[in-house]
């Protein structure tokens, strides 16, 4: 039984909303921030990201950053750029990428569903980024960035998106990036009711993006309920700002590696050795980048080329849903073995890049910093769901989400 509450929403004016939405604060730098909010005022970077109203030289994790953070919150609140919703409501928020619809429900999940596992993880956490985190939601005081959530499948809870998304909006507009992003509040008492209910008939609810953020405001939670002992539950500090949608309307994005060197071996033996450690390896005679065009396949390039490698059965029949990943068959095989890059999270040896970025991306860093790239085949929904049954943890990127969610549309005061 999964528990989704409504909200008392704080939200931006209609007429503020364009600007006040921002990406999330962990997907650029201070200095980058900085950019972004030049002639914007009221961006919800000013909030989520505050050191860049500070001394560009600040410790990002000084207590003053957390209060400048709560000080702009309120000035924000005090200026009328954003209003008090009077009921508690939930919203539904769509974004259209590349003509790509996805709809979630804008409610507040349970801190128990979390520690319970009902919601379920597929991520580690770090203490230094939970601590920032923390830090900022309770100097505020409030939840300002969504945390990404999914579900398998409800056809009631489809119903209801469907109806209400028929309605008038309270915001709709397009970001610089092209992305068009709507929301909607819910239209009556009555179809709370049944949202409530029908998020109840659930056995659970995945995190796809956010684990930092949903960790630090369960912590905020059981703070507070320590520092309130007569608690009953249904204060606001027991519940957490969640956008939650249908597994089916979401897309993974691939996350492909860069390498830095090709550990001490010449191009000839590195593909030598895959070809005898890992899977069979073609050269591809296509036109631009090799993209994978299914599980257990992932491309290489080196040498200005562009490999197929695909893996033998022998190395993909694990018991464990975690150990099938090709992120998991391309560490153990691959990079640990024969690149000697044993802790993906910390080796300066490999880098990262998100699909959305493109493949001719990777290209372009192998002429510049780096020797090598391998694309990925992205990793499903079900294999994300499947090894967070398990209570499993996937390896460091194994997916990217697009399009992100916007913070400082909709804010959850506790």
């Amino acid at each position: 039984m999964i528990t989704v509450k409504p909200f008392y929403a704080l939200r931006p004016d209609k007429k503020y909303a364009s600007e006040c939405a921002a990406l999330p604060y962990d997907v650029m730098s201070s200095d980058e921030a900085r950019v972004e909010v030049k002639g914007k005022p009221y961006s919800f970077l000013h909030i989520d990201k505050a050191e860049i109203d500070l001394d560009k030289d600040i410790d990002l994790y000084d207590e003053k950053v957390y209060k400048k953070a709560s000080e702009n919150l309120k000035k924000f609140e005090s200026d009328g750029v954003y209003i008090n919703d009077k009921e508690r409501k939930y919203y539904f928020y769509r974004q259209i990428m590349n003509g790509r619809a996805q709809t979630g429900i804008v409610g507040c999940a349970s801190i128990d569903d979390y520690i319970e596992n009902r919601i379920k993880k597929h991520e580690l956490t770090r203490e230094d980024k939970e601590i920032d985190r923390i830090k900022h939601v309770d100097i505020c005081s409030a939840h300002t960035g969504p945390i990404f959530l999914t579900y398998r499948e409800s056809d009631a809870l489809d119903k209801i998106i469907a109806e209400e998304t028929e309605k008038e909006p309270i915001y709709d507009f397009t970001s610089e990036d092209g992305i068009r992003h709507t929301v909607w509040r819910s239209s009556s008492a009555q179809v709370d009711s049944k949202i409530e209910k029908e998020f109840s008939s659930l056995d659970a609810l995945y995190i796809a993006d956010g684990h930092h953020r949903a960790a630090s405001a369960v912590k905020v939670g059981l703070k507070r309920r320590a520092a309130n002992p007569s608690y009953t539950g249904d204060e606001e500090f027991n519940f957490f700002l969640s956008v939650i949608f249908p597994s089916k309307s979401l897309k993974i994005f691939d996350y492909n590696r860069l390498l830095k060197d090709l550990g001490g071996l010449d191009e000839e033996e590195f593909l030598s050795e895959i070809s005898k450690k890992v899977g069979t390896v073609t050269e591809y005679d296509g036109n631009g980048p090799y993209r994978p065009e299914k599980v257990h396949t992932v491309g290489l390039y080196v040498g200005k080329k562009w490999y197929k490698v695909h893996f033998y059965d022998s190395i993909c029949n694990e018991p464990k849903a975690v150990d099938r990943l090709d992120c998991a068959i391309l560490q153990k095989n691959l990079l640990a073995p024969i690149l000697k890059i044993n802790d993906p999270r910390s080796d300066k040896r490999i880098d990262f890049a998100g699909g959305i970025r493109g493949l001719e991306y990777l290209e372009k860093r192998c002429n510049e910093d780096m020797v090598a790239a391998i694309s990925m085949y992205p990793t499903s929904l079900d294999e994300l769901m499947a090894v967070a049954d398990n209570g499993d943890v996937m390896p460091p990127k194994s997916t990217w989400f697009e399009p992100k969610l916007r913070s400082g549309l909709l804010i959850h005061k506790i």
